[in-house]
């Protein structure tokens, strides 16, 4: 696998984005109906601060979306074969950076269960349950928060 480069996305992503979720081998089965029909969309990257991972050849490898108000990563792929590689490290330490930048000192996140032992190992701690929202999701989902430590200030040199 090619090193990866994170990139604001722009939205002529938008489409590739799509793709990525829809694709998901982790959103088949019972799990399907949370992503039937999603769409992001250019708006949508506009909005939020949506960063990609790309290879050398600009092929999306990943992306997430942090919204500042409330703090949430709202969305977080990872592209099937890229998965295990690092990409998911990778695009969570520039969230925690972009976070960081902005203020925030947590950022909640609400799972899909089998990503929750992902969220666990990048630091996130457990702090709760969201309830099912039928139709769409008929499953609790994890409920995690990253505690995002402040960014370091240049300190000024004195003589």
């Amino acid at each position: 696998m090619q090193p990866t480069t994170i990139r604001r996305a722009v939205a002529q992503d938008a489409q590739r984005l799509t793709s990525l979720i829809q694709q998901s081998s982790a959103y088949r089965g019972r799990y399907a109906s949370i992503i039937s029909g999603y769409r992001v969309t250019a708006e949508y990257v506009a909005r939020h601060r949506v960063f990609v991972a790309v290879d050398a050849s600009d092929q999306i490898r990943g992306f997430y979306s942090l919204v500042l108000e409330p703090p949430e990563l709202d969305l977080a792929f990872v592209a099937d074969e890229a998965q295990g590689l690092g990409v998911g490290r990778h695009l969570i330490g520039h969230m925690a950076g972009q976070a960081a930048e902005a203020g925030v000192t947590s950022v909640r996140v609400v799972a899909h269960p089998p990503a929750e032992k992902f969220y666990l190992r990048m630091g996130a701690q457990r702090v709760g349950a969201v309830a099912p929202s039928p139709p769409k999701v008929a499953w609790e989902r994890p409920e995690l928060r990253f505690t995002i430590p402040p960014e370091p200030r240049a300190v000024a040199a004195t003589h």
